[in-house]
């Protein structure tokens, strides 16, 4: 399957509708500019594109679909997607939940919070879910979690390693307890992944907070972060506010994180694919 061909409208200035000439002889691609929010440099769609979807002034990180993450680090037409079909419904009856899933859909293309597949990188075949900020900020809900689950399971009969690539705000309310016990049954599913002998790396992106990160975001062998990553249970506000203290600088950040152990590695985005092919290469991948 081609994984360019699955690409779909988003509501992102990085991710809009294909080329377009503006009349000048030009594409939107190249003359479409806007600013950068952290350096405020003046930027193309090309050149963002070109440096992995962040700005090549500042190392800024944009935020990028689920799909466009996966064709970052995939060989070329090596993506089977695996379980396209499962999407949510509103389970506990929970208000205005059904609206928001239908405008979710629409902001994403996507049916649910997580893509899941099988991928070669190098010509060595690996599993890899990735998160989508675009479908109610990757909230863990029942799909979510059973997609993860799934995707483990079919690793561990297949014998694969798993990558995961995550991005959410914790588990999601309106599905009440019910997202709460996704935590436990993808540990679940990790650990039998484990006991196999089979490799997990978590790579965590900005940001991987609650329940994600309380479960299968920090059981990875190898656990991975961009730059600047917020990582944390509650957010930092929040424990501000409990503790009625200021937080350090940089508190809760990957940097952080990796001071104190938490994190093996940070992770620049344009190296992500050279780094994650090392690893599967480090722990026995062979080229299909």
């Amino acid at each position: 399957m081609n994984l360019r061909g699955l690409f779909k409208s988003a509501d992102n200035v990085l991710e809009g509708s294909p080329n377009k000439n503006d009349g000048t002889g030009k594409t939107e691609e190249k003359s479409y500019v806007y600013e950068c929010p952290n350096c405020k440099s003046m930027l193309t769609r090309q050149g963002v594109r070109e440096h992995d979807y962040s700005c090549p002034e500042c190392d800024y990180y944009f935020h990028i679909s689920a799909r466009k993450r996966i064709l970052m680090y995939a060989d070329s037409k090596s993506f089977d997607e695996l379980m396209a079909g499962v999407e949510s419904e509103n389970i506990i009856g929970f208000p205005e939940y059904d609206q928001k899933l239908l405008d979710a859909r629409k902001k994403s293309g996507e049916k649910e919070g997580v893509v899941c597949g099988r991928i070669t990188i190098g010509k060595m075949p690996c599993c890899i879910f990735s998160m989508d900020a675009n479908f109610m900020m990757g909230s863990m809900g029942t799909v979510v979690g059973e997609k993860i689950t799934a995707l483990f399971e079919y690793a561990t009969r297949q014998q694969l390693p798993v990558i995961g690539v995550t991005v959410s705000g914790g588990a999601r309310m309106q599905e009440g307890m019910l997202s709460l016990l996704q935590m436990a049954k993808v540990s679940g599913a990790v650990k039998k992944h484990s006991d196999a002998g089979l490799l997990y790396v978590v790579l965590m992106t900005n940001p991987t907070t609650g329940g994600v990160e309380a479960s299968f975001a920090m059981e990875g062998d190898i656990i991975l972060a961009e730059p600047n990553a917020l990582i944390g249970f509650a957010g930092p506000r929040v424990i501000q506010q409990t503790l009625k203290k200021k937080l350090p600088k940089g508190f809760q950040r990957s940097e952080a994180l990796l001071k104190c152990g938490f994190v093996d590695d940070i992770v620049r985005r344009i190296e992500q694919r050279e780094y994650l092919e090392q690893l599967l290469l480090l722990h026995g991948g062979r080229a299909q």
